[in-house]
């Protein structure tokens, strides 16, 4: 058993699993696992820069798994950044300063790899089950991309595309500097265009109606889960292989749209940090449900930070 240290940053959250892994027998056991809202990409879309006080906010967290990973002993660190980092022209500010806080260069992954690490990730322990009908359509809702990737006991075809639900909230629903609450029907639209726009670009290279499953990552998905079991709190086990269908989530959707600031706030299992984007994030998931042609979405807990845990080991 080897004990790792994954590291996932990317545009809206940071998050930490220290494990120990083994590869040859697939044994994954589970320390720490944390996640901290950030919004690292704030901005980004519309500068082309990390903000400083988004690299203040991702330092500080950094600063606190620092300490988590020396007291758990980890052999190994892994740390990958995502879509903002990739996007960002200061993205050499955000390296140096991870270095010098955790002594280990963040990876600025491309899309392929990122969506070759979801995938690893979600599915290691799908592998055998037979109540899953492969091949598997894996897709991660980021904060600035969506990976999508179809593949069965390993990937067939990847795309990487920009249609985060924090970019996309940022693009259409923010005015002079405030989202707006609730979102207007041409704002709605110019999100529903993009997302039909990326969709087109994905099907040219990955054949996402051809998936006998859906599986969903990410915040987005998780928390239209927990929407849709009627949590009080988020409970990560109850939620994890949970399935919404389609029409669920087509309901939470215009739920979420129709709500103010406030409301949504309201919603037991709903994290602060996702308020203002999960409306945004909700009509990318269900544009993906209806274009793939999928009766529902099985969510996994399991994600790239697993993938990460698992390729460090």
């Amino acid at each position: 058993m080897t004990r790792v240290a994954a590291v996932d940053c990317g545009t809206n959250s940071i998050r930490l699993l220290v494990a120990d892994v083994d590869p040859a027998t697939g044994d994954f056991t589970e320390l720490d696992r944390r996640m901290r809202i950030v919004r690292l990409g704030q901005g980004v879309d519309r500068t082309g820069r990390l903000a400083p006080e988004a690299l203040e906010r991702t330092f500080d967290a950094c600063r606190d798994y620092a300490a988590a990973i020396k007291e758990l002993g980890a052999e190994r660190i892994r740390f990958v950044a995502t879509s903002a980092s990739r996007d960002a022209e200061n993205s050499d500010t955000f390296v140096r300063g991870v270095q010098e806080i955790l002594g280990v260069e963040p990876e600025v992954v491309t899309g392929d790899l990122e969506a070759q690490l979801s995938f690893d990730g979600a599915t290691k322990e799908l592998v055998g089950a037979d109540h899953l009908e492969k091949p598997y359509l894996v897709v991660d809702i980021g904060g600035g991309s969506t990976e999508f990737v179809v593949g069965d006991d390993r990937v067939r075809a990847a795309r990487s595309v920009d249609i985060g639900c924090v970019r996309m909230t940022e693009r259409h629903l923010v005015l002079d500097g405030a989202v707006v609450d609730p979102p207007t029907p041409d704002r709605i639209a110019a999100i529903r265009a993009d997302v039909a726009a990326a969709l087109d670009l994905v099907e040219e290279t990955v054949p996402i109606s051809s998936a006998a499953t859906l599986v969903g990552l990410a915040g987005t998905v998780t928390t239209v889960a927990a929407m849709a079991l009627g949590l009080e709190e988020y409970d990560s086990e109850a939620i994890h292989h949970s399935r919404v269908s389609v029409e669920r989530v087509r309901e939470l959707t215009e739920r979420l749209l129709a709500s103010t600031h406030e409301e949504r706030a309201a919603i037991p299992a709903m994290h602060p940090g996702r308020v203002d984007v999960i409306a945004s994030g909700a009509l990318v998931l269900l544009a993906v449900m209806e274009r793939a042609g999928a009766r529902e979405v099985v969510v996994s807990e399991h994600d790239i930070l697993d993938g990460i845990a698992w390729s460090a080991a």
